[in-house]
């Protein structure tokens, strides 16, 4: 916890924090399948704990997985046997049923509370020594599993008010799902947003819309925040994102990383930005590689925490490059060593 505070005061710690964001990962601890392994809140903490301990981890990670929000709205999972579920056939098939949506109750939301449950246990081995990230899908980029890109365009730019009731109802449910998991115990919420990404929205509409929603979301939930585009481009939105609120930014591997540096210093801590695709394909030596050229760039004064782009590493990627990765953090991180 004090090393990952220090960085996020853009200060230098010991050495440079280590977010290796596994979820799937832990079914392989236990030998399980991903469905039955989330199936229990109790099999998330066991594969979290034997995690954090095997790669040295400096963060518990509390997701299971993005479709969890729809399940909650009555939606469907599918379940992979070697990727993370996804959602269904999107359960908003006509726009006009959107003026009767409400946002559902977290108290009645099995799935929800298997969350709920994990992140308690977690806190209680975690106390107050290892930060515990929550995460909750953003109002605005909550819909595409809602209702699919097609739809969603054509309200967000032709039917205002139906865009206006979604992101009301969308903003509800995220401040009492992510209030929830704060007071449960996560330290701080990792709030996905991609549809707010350069690479898929101009910023003349990030500002009218992502922009203003985040603003109004963020500030109305009890702890910290960290912003992730999920692999998306956020170099032409770096003046205002800090404006949001939030305390750090997941910045993706497509991006220049010496110039994310550069507008986000003292504003924002980076969280990045391996990339996890590519990171199928690694030897170890491209592990080593990949992370000293990254805390090379990118841990000079903090602000930076070493993690993926995405803000999940992908089932495939081997446990030697895992550890070859974590070996890495710990030799070429250390910052009286080599970025003091």
């Amino acid at each position: 916890m004090e090393r990952v505070l220090t960085t996020l005061g853009h200060n230098e710690p010991d050495r440079v924090p280590q977010f290796l964001l596994l979820t799937m990962h832990g079914a392989k601890e236990l030998g399980m399948s991903i469905k039955d392994y989330f199936s229990k809140g109790e099999n998330v903490v066991e594969g979290q704990l034997r995690l954090q301990k095997k790669y040295r981890n400096d963060c518990f990670y509390a997701f299971f997985y993005a479709p969890l929000e729809i399940e909650a709205f009555g939606g469907e999972v599918i379940y992979s046997e070697d990727g993370p579920p996804n959602t269904g056939l999107p359960f908003i098939q006509n726009i006009e049923k959107i003026l009767e949506l409400e946002p559902p109750k977290i108290s009645e939301s099995k799935m929800l509370h298997k969350v709920l449950f994990a992140i308690e246990k977690l806190k209680k081995k975690a106390k107050s020594e290892i930060p515990i990230i929550g995460v909750a899908m953003s109002p605005f980029s909550l819909p595409i599993m809602q209702m699919g890109f097609e739809k969603y365009l054509e309200i967000m730019h032709y039917r205002k008010d139906l865009f206006d009731h979604l992101m009301h109802v969308n903003m509800e449910f995220c401040v009492e799902w992510s209030n929830a998991q704060l007071a449960a115990g996560a330290t701080a919420i990792c709030y996905f947003d991609p549809v707010s990404s350069s690479t898929i929205i101009p910023r003349e509409l990030y500002l009218e819309t992502g922009f203003r929603i985040a603003q109004q979301t963020l500030s109305r939930l009890n702890g910290p925040t960290a912003t992730h585009f999920a692999s998306g481009n956020c170099l032409p939105i770096a003046d205002l994102v800090p404006q949001t609120g939030t305390a750090v930014v997941g910045i993706s591997s497509m991006e220049d990383l010496s110039k994310l540096k550069k507008a986000y210093k003292n504003k924002l801590t980076l969280l990045g930005n391996l990339n996890g695709i590519e990171m199928r394909r690694w030897t170890t030596e491209e592990a080593t590689e990949n992370v000293r050229k990254v805390i090379e760039i990118a841990a000079p004064g903090g602000g930076f925490i070493l993690s993926d782009n995405h803000g999940e590493i992908p089932f495939q990627v081997s446990d030697e490059v895992l550890m070859a990765v974590s070996e890495a953090v710990h030799t070429h991180g250390v910052y009286e060593e080599t970025v003091g």
